[in-house]
């Protein structure tokens, strides 16, 4: 079993490498070591995480996906998290997550019973789900109280929304415009969703014709 570490940030102002000391403390006090190493930063409510997708491809059965919280893999709606249970469940990969304590036993070599196997497992489970599910909550309320603050400041006057960066916009127009790269690549190369590059393409397109 390879052990597949995962660290994911929000926004390019987090540092997604944060963690990587923790994790790798971590399975050192166990004698182990972290085979590999996937970082990015994108929103963990999308699937659409090339790094996490990368990380699934190259994994083999078995093998053990790790990060600092649950929160990192998943603030999925239940329909994407069902999806990447099943993903994970189709080469059998663990995850453990730090602060989890019941899923660090698959790191344990200590012998148990296949019916305490089972119950052990099923309890990891459920005890996944449920911070899964609390933290596609706190995505959510988030949102909510952001969106609640905006709609404030309109009635006030006081917004103005979030100043473009025109260095990124720039550079989405020659990477996809000039340079004809497609939608991914250059969603990838400035780390932004496809849907951005799309608008952001199109928009600048727009404004050189003019």
């Amino acid at each position: 079993m390879y052990i597949h570490a995962y660290l994911r940030a929000s926004t390019s102002d987090q540092d997604a490498n944060r963690a990587k000391n923790c994790l790798i403390e971590f399975v050192e006090k166990k004698g182990l070591r972290i085979a590999s190493w996937y970082t990015e930063t994108k929103s963990g409510a999308s699937l659409q995480r090339p790094e996490l997708m990368r990380l699934l491809r190259e994994s083999k059965n078995g093998d053990a996906i790790l990060v600092e919280q649950i929160d990192r893999l998943s603030r999925l709606n239940e329909s994407d998290w069902l999806q990447l249970k099943n993903l994970l469940a189709e080469k059998n990969l663990k995850v453990i997550a730090l602060d989890l304590p019941t899923s660090h036993l698959a790191l344990s070599e200590q012998a148990t019973d296949s019916f305490t196997q089972a119950m052990l497992s099923a309890i990891n489970g459920m005890m996944i789900d449920m911070l899964a599910a609390i933290s596609r909550k706190d995505y959510e309320d988030r949102r909510r109280r952001q969106a609640q603050g905006i709609e404030k400041a309109k009635n006030q006057g006081k917004y103005r929304g979030r100043k473009a960066d025109a260095a990124l916009h720039e550079k989405i127009y020659k990477l996809r415009v000039l340079n004809g790269l497609s939608i991914n690549e250059t969603a990838e190369l400035t780390n932004v969703s496809a849907r951005t590059v799309i608008r952001i393409a199109k928009a600048m397109q727009q404004a050189k014709e003019i």
